[in-house]
């Protein structure tokens, strides 16, 4: 066999290997982003409730409530956490975060959850604070860590916002990298809208229908005591559901990737395997002409 066939034969062996290999890695992304969904869903209603309650209790604090979270600043120092995954092969997601990154010209301090994002922050030497790693199953209480660093700096001044630069899950196919404030907190009545306006897995996040309390009410602390309190709860939620927003994102375009790496693999296995049949026909051919040749000349 000539040497061209064996090549031939040894890339389609290659791309085979290759093939099983992101079929799998589908599989298991897909597994994971279904998952990955359910757990952010299932925090959705807690998370609408607690809006809500925040958005109630602003109207019953008499005289002027006063909270570092509600107070306006000027914005000498902004406070970013990006969201990003550990481990690569999920399509353009962290490199759409990445664009982000690079179109924020202003100053900032930058806190980042994933391995890819604290390479690229060190490589293009912006103000990393801190890097952290939570693999793909989230616990609470690895985040609340994470937000309560963030409101300690927001509250001692060294970072005037609280931003969430995160992939948004828009549906399977898409998820676009998108900026979120949380702090501060200008406006509690729009709270509520902007939590249940999101949509994770084609779903809308808090999306039942939440009760009116119309009774008055007697506060066992006060109301400004509970708001005081609610607030901080309300940050650490959102953190929270972000990130597992976030890691429905990072399978979900793991698991589009990786199908797109195994149909670009069927296809050119088609190709490699009609360009082999056509060698080893043209091969075939060659020797018979010249076994026919041979005998013509004796």
């Amino acid at each position: 066999m000539s040497s061209s066939t064996r090549d031939i034969r040894r890339r389609i062996k290659s791309v085979k290997n290759t093939k099983q290999i992101t079929k799998a890695m589908e599989m298991v992304a897909a597994s994971k982003m279904k998952k990955a969904q359910n757990e952010a869903l299932s925090g959705s209603e807690y998370s609408a409730l607690l809006s809500a309650m925040l958005a109630a209790i602003e109207d019953k604090v008499e005289g002027k409530f006063v909270h570092p979270f509600l107070q306006s600043r000027e914005v000498k120092t902004r406070g970013v956490l990006v969201l990003s995954s550990d481990k690569g092969l999920c399509g353009p997601l962290n490199g759409n975060l990445f664009k982000k990154i690079s179109e924020i010209k202003t100053e900032a301090e930058y806190y980042v959850v994933g391995r890819k994002g604290a390479q690229f922050l060190s490589r293009t030497r912006r103000n990393l604070v801190a890097d952290f790693s939570l693999g793909d199953k989230v616990a609470y209480n690895p985040v609340r860590q994470i937000s309560q660093l963030l409101i300690e700096r927001f509250i001692e001044g060294k970072i005037d916002t609280i931003e969430i630069l995160y992939p948004r899950f828009v549906n399977t196919l898409l998820q676009e990298a998108t900026v979120y404030t949380l702090l501060p907190l200008l406006d509690l009545k729009n709270i509520l809208s902007e939590v249940t306006g999101r949509k994770v897995g084609g779903k809308v996040v808090g999306a039942r229908k939440l009760p009116q309390e119309e009774r008055d009410m007697i506060f066992e602390p006060t109301p400004a005591e509970v708001l005081s309190e609610l607030l901080p709860r309300y940050i650490h939620n959102q953190v929270y559901q972000f990130v597992l927003e976030a890691k429905a994102s990072e399978h979900s375009a793991r698991m589009v990737a990786m199908k797109a790496a195994s149909d670009n693999a069927s296809s050119l296995l088609d190709d490699l395997t009609l360009q082999y049949n056509k060698a080893r026909q043209a091969a075939i051919t060659q020797e018979i002409l010249e076994i026919s040749a041979a005998a013509l000349s004796n």
